[in-house]
Order: structure tokens, then sequence, then C-alpha cells
């Protein structure tokens, strides 16, 4: 059971007590809790829900596009400005910060790379010699030992200080940061059409409904004591 639900239970509670008990003073102040804590509730209601004759009731499913609007906004201007892509490139020094291109380079294959070398050498001057010892096939066994030695060298290279400096200035070229800022904005474009108002409704509402329901339980305090003192005073 809720804050909201127990909240007005005992507002209802204490408007019947004070009743049938024939007690001015409790009845007022229940009440008064009553209409605070049920006005508060069903505030909270209307933000997510269509209420028949209640305009504005349902205002977040109702403005759906201004709010994916919102979320695209605040992803662009505060998290991939130029500034934050930049400082992404650097660490705190400054310098270029070194890629760790291994997982990608061991999955490349570099068999194309091996047979463009073997078709190179056929086409030289060495290519006569080179079928006199039996071909291509002869130079097959060196194909793994190639891969391996062309994949330690692209990693050695992409951890050398001149190669990620280049690729730093490459990526701070003006039009550079533009576009990757244009790719992340289809890629934000496409998550959010993704979205639905329903969906968007149930994650705002999963994220701020168990905080406003204490709206509820210091609408029924208020309002029990807004009751309270009016009890107190109605005869002076």
């Amino acid at each position: 059971m809720n804050k909201s639900v127990i909240t007005n239970i005992i507002a209802v509670t204490v408007t019947l007590l004070g009743y049938f008990t024939n007690q001015a003073i409790i009845f007022t102040v229940g009440i008064f809790a009553l209409s605070g804590a049920i006005t508060n509730w069903l505030a909270i209601h209307m933000l997510f829900e269509k209420v028949p004759f209640l305009y504005g009731s349902g205002v977040i499913p109702a403005r759906f596009d201004e709010f994916k609007l919102a979320i695209k906004q605040l992803m662009m201007e505060q998290f991939f400005t130029e500034d934050n892509i930049d400082r992404f490139l650097s660490n705190s020094s400054g310098k270029a910060s070194p890629l760790n291109l291994t997982p990608v380079i061991e999955k490349v294959d570099l068999t194309p790379a091996f047979n463009n070398l073997v078709e190179v050498i056929e086409q030289s001057s060495f290519g006569p010699m080179l079928a006199m010892v039996g071909g291509s096939e002869a130079i097959q066994p060196m194909k793994a030992p190639f891969i391996e030695k062309m994949k330690a060298s692209i990693q050695e290279i992409s951890q050398s200080e001149q190669f990620n400096t280049l690729l730093r200035e490459e990526l701070e070229q003006p039009n550079m940061i533009a576009s990757m800022r244009d790719k992340v904005s289809d890629i934000i474009d496409k998550r959010l059409n993704e979205l639905t108002p329903q969906l968007v409704k149930e994650i705002i509402q999963a994220m701020i409904k168990k905080h406003l329901g204490w709206l509820v339980v210091w609408g029924g305090v208020f309002g029990g004591a807004i009751g309270l003192i009016a009890a107190l005073t109605k005869n002076f």
C-alpha cells in the first residue's frame, strides 16, 4: 500500500470519527486533510492519465512529441557538445588518448592482404623464379606468420603517440566533429522513434511517481493543520 492510499485512509478515518462522535474540531481537521490529500493525488493522477471533463489532464502522453524533442535537446546540448567530444578524444593532460584497437585488429581478416602480396610477387620480376619453385603455393606456409606479424605491426602503430596525435587532429576538424554530432543525433532520433506514448509515460511515471507520493502526504498534513486552525479560530 503506497503513501497516497495510506494518507487518504487516515484522512477519511479522522473525518468519520469526528462526524460520528460529533466532534467539530476532529471533523474539520479530517475534512481539510482529506481535501488536501485528494486534491494532490488527483493532480498527480492527471499528469499521467486523461480524466474526462478535466482540461489539461494526461499532459505527459498528450505532450509526447515535445517530451521526445526535450530528451534529444538535453542529450545534444548537455552531453554531445563539441567541447565534450573534444574532451572525450583527449585525456586529462590534453594529449591524444591512445586507442585500444587490439580487439578490432584481432577480428580483422588479413587474408586479402596476403593474397595481394602474393599477386604483387607473381607480377614482379620474381614471378618466373617463383613459378620455378612451385608458384604461389610455395609461399602459402608464410600466410599465418605474415598475418600474425601484420596484426602486431598494426597494433604497435595504433598505440604510437604520432598515430594518435594525427588521428586526434583529424577528428578535431570542425567538419569531423559536426559529422560525429550528426551521427549521434541520428542514433538518438532512431531510438526515440521506437518509443510510444505509453512507454514514455511508464518511464517518467516510474521515475517520479514514488517521490510525488509525498505531495499527497504533505497535502493531508497541511490540510489537517489548516482545518485545526480554522476550527480553533472560528469563534474569534
